[in-house]
């Protein structure tokens, strides 16, 4: 690594949103190609990290010295290439891509010790809500630790109360190092036996992250043929080598579950990044990532930008789920990022999925990654069998969506003691609220979209910008009282119908937005796999790799919502969400069903998904994105314009469609500009334009070229998202 005497000129690229480096003088001591600095930039501090040499293009006498060198890991060489490489990829400016990677609470403040509090074997001399709540709050997360201040805001009351029971014992207050190792994983503890062909790909991912090399392998797998087990062994040779593993997930609920999974095989859970982990952990996380304190790290797509020391494999589970492509700030693919990141550090990758994308899919036709499939589900458990109710003959009342044929079967599993779960892929009570005197459908006051009614906050909630307002009592347009109607289910009109049509039935409705917090979450989840609960009501969160032993049947209520619309991957996306939901049923020894209920049987979706003919299916899909030249066959990069003057966006769309030059020299063809298809969001208006090019072609130069042709004045805001997964 490349050292600087105190004094030298330095180049810093710091976290702000500039266009360059900037040269600063070495400190006392000095410092080196990597290291975390603080610098002065004009009155503030900043942070940086030294990324070369100073270019010195300018008066030397006004170059400003570094406040100090952060008392952390330096950043490696390869992290340094990750973040060029992503920034080059993603046409992103290098500022923002670092402070991807510098997302960690307290970077600059020194190791320090710190007090924290535990539950003590003590019990109160009397039980208040307040305490009760800390109390509770300790039991849910075990031998973990929090400061004061976590405790007091997780349970929602006074730092006093926590005092209080330090002082009769129930809670302990001890000091500990802020930043503590965590425990080792025992890789040689006894996973589950495998057998057959899951035996036969654990080995090959065994042999593969041996190697020391890198390699991208597809791991297909019905939904409970052991995929995780198999994985966990590649995990468990990457600890032997000594070198750091990363899981991405894909939910913040199935982190529960699957950190209970690890700690059973390696005897200890693993470090956490997610939104869900306290600011504490994120520190200690980050830190001990970076000193090879941490060996496994369970995580979020963003956990991909830790200071890894030495990297062996990244498994990238359910890799088909589209929450791994971020939609706001840096735009990126956590499963195109995490085979980047691979590649540079000479990992292992594991793509992990019952229904892998079409992208990972023409990868493995092509060669590029290998390929490992589990042909039957763990054990002797049999796939649930699946039907189709052809809604077009069933005698169903106006204001309910259960067919007839579908509330037997959820009466003979109510009957059996098992449960039943109703899929719905919309969140809240009615999408839209419409008032019968005047036809006025509410929408939101800052965006183009309906407001969708939440019964159970007594709101109308903007899906888009988050905005609510209270369920009005008379029409906001014509002002006549009593008229207004929910139009159409969600989830929580779905457990309201349950509950009329089987009162007796333990109903729980599953969807993000109906609790306060990912802990709380996942406790539901919990509870609901251990029995508590007859019918489950469950948005596409329920079809995220959650095991529900007693759950026996699955029935969709409306098959055919993914497949409305014009997004390229509509298809592929409600098979993979059918294929997934359905394989929540009969996980355990009880057999399963799932139960379509569709007004379109006859479409090839829908015809694929019953007979689970998936090479099929893909096949076909692959032929048509072929020939229609679009991803993974083709190359997009998608343009969003927007601002609080439409004809200003406007203005500049049209300038750029008329400059399209470096587009077309490289064949590229351009849309737009366009309205979005949700033309305002926030109150800013927003276009849309989409350059198509052919695979082989250098999409980001020539959009970068283009680009650059134009300065993006005042409230005009411009991003670009290469390789786009929504067109919204």
């Amino acid at each position: 690594m490349t050292r600087f005497a105190p004094g030298d000129l330095v180049a810093v690229l710091t976290t702000q949103p500039l266009d360059r480096a900037l040269d600063y003088r070495a400190p006392e001591g000095g410092c080196g190609v990597g290291d975390f600095v603080e610098v002065p930039l004009g009155p503030r501090k900043v942070l940086g990290v030294v990324w070369d040499e100073g270019i010195g293009s300018y008066d030397l006498s006004k170059v400003r010295a570094m406040n100090r060198v952060l008392d952390v890991a330096p950043m490696r060489d390869e992290m340094r290439q990750f973040l060029t490489r992503a920034a080059e990829y993603t046409l992103t400016p290098m500022p923002a891509m670092l402070r991807l990677a510098t997302r960690s609470p307290g970077l600059g403040s020194d190791v320090s010790m710190r007090k924290v509090y535990a539950r003590g074997g003590v019990e109160p001399d009397r039980i208040t809500d307040a305490r009760r709540r800390v109390l509770e709050a300790l039991a849910e997360y075990g031998d973990l630790s929090f400061t004061l201040s976590e405790l007091s805001e997780m349970a929602g009351v006074g730092s006093s109360v926590v005092k209080g029971l330090v002082k009769q014992g129930a809670v302990i207050e001890r000091d500990t190092p802020r930043d503590a190792p965590y425990p080792r994983l025992d890789p040689d503890l006894p996973g589950k036996v495998l057998a057959g062909n899951q035996a036969g790909a654990a080995d090959t991912l065994v042999r593969a992250v041996a190697s020391g090399t890198y390699g991208t392998t597809m791991l297909r797998g019905v939904t409970g043929s052991g995929k995780t087990e198999v994985y966990l062994e590649a995990v468990a040779e990457c600890l032997r080598q000594g070198r750091q593993a990363l899981v991405l997930l894909p939910e913040i609920a199935l982190t529960s579950e699957f950190l209970s999974r690890v700690e059973a095989r390696f005897g200890a859970k693993p470090a956490e990044w997610h939104h869900g982990v306290t600011q504490t952990e994120r520190r200690r996380c980050w830190r001990m990532v970076g000193e090879g304190a941490a060996s496994l790290i369970v995580g979020a797509r963003s956990a991909l930008f830790l200071p890894f020391r030495d990297l062996g494999l990244v498994v990238v589970d359910e890799e088909h789920d589209t929450s791994y492509k971020q939609e706001d700030g840096v735009l990126y693919s956590a499963r195109d990022m995490a085979v980047l990141r691979a590649s540079i550090c000479k990992a292992q990758v594991v793509l992990a999925s019952a229904t892998p994308s079409l992208e990972t899919w023409a990868n493995v036709e092509a060669g590029k990654y290998g390929a490992l499939t589990l042909t039957s589900r763990f054990g002797d458990r049999a796939m649930p069998q699946m039907r189709a109710i052809d809604m077009r003959g069933e005698d169903l009342p106006g204001g309910r969506w259960v067919s007839p044929s579908l509330q037997a079967q959820i009466a003979d599993r109510l009957e059996r003691g098992e449960q039943s779960l109703l899929f719905l892929n919309r969140r809240g009570y009615a999408p839209v609220t419409l008032c019968r005197a005047c036809g006025e459908m509410i929408a939101c006051d800052h965006c183009d979209a309906r407001m969708v009614e939440h019964r159970f906050l007594k709101r109308l909630v903007c899906h888009q910008c988050g905005e609510t307002k209270p369920m009005p009592e008379v029409c906001p347009s014509c002002k006549v009282e009593g008229k207004l109607a929910a139009v159409g289910p969600g989830v929580e009109r779905m457990a309201e119908e349950a509950a009329a049509l089987f009162p007796d039935a333990r109903v729980e409705v599953l969807s993000s937005d109906m609790y306060q917090s990912a802990r709380a979450l996942k406790a539901r989840i919990e509870a609901i796999a251990a029995g508590d609960a007859d019918i489950v009501v469950g948005t596409q969160l329920v079809a995220k790799g959650h095991n529900f032993p007693l759950l026996t049947l699955v029935g969709v209520i409306d098959a055919d919502l993914g497949l409305q619309g014009s997004d390229l991957r509509a298809a592929e996306r409600t098979f993979q969400l059918m294929r997934q939901v359905a394989g929540r049923a009969g996980r355990a020894e009880r057999p399963g069903e799932a139960w379509l209920q569709t007004f379109q049987p006859e479409h090839h979706v829908i015809k694929s998904i019953l007979s689970g003919d998936e090479d099929g299916f893909w096949a076909a899909e692959a032929a048509e994105r072929k020939a229609a030249g679009v991803p993974p066959y083709g190359r997009m990069a998608g343009i969003v314009l927007s601002s609080p003057d439409m004809q200003a966006a406007f203005d500049l769309g049209n300038h750029l469609a008329r400059i399209d030059g470096p587009l077309r020299r490289i064949g590229a063809v351009l849309y737009g500009p366009a309205p979005a298809p949700i033309a305002r969001i926030r109150g800013r208006h927003r276009l849309r334009m989409l350059v198509k090019a052919e695979k082989s072609a250098p999409l980001q130069s020539a959009v970068s070229e283009w680009l650059a042709q134009v300065r993006v004045k005042g409230d005009i805001r411009l991003s670009v998202d290469i390789d786009p997964q929504s067109f919204y």
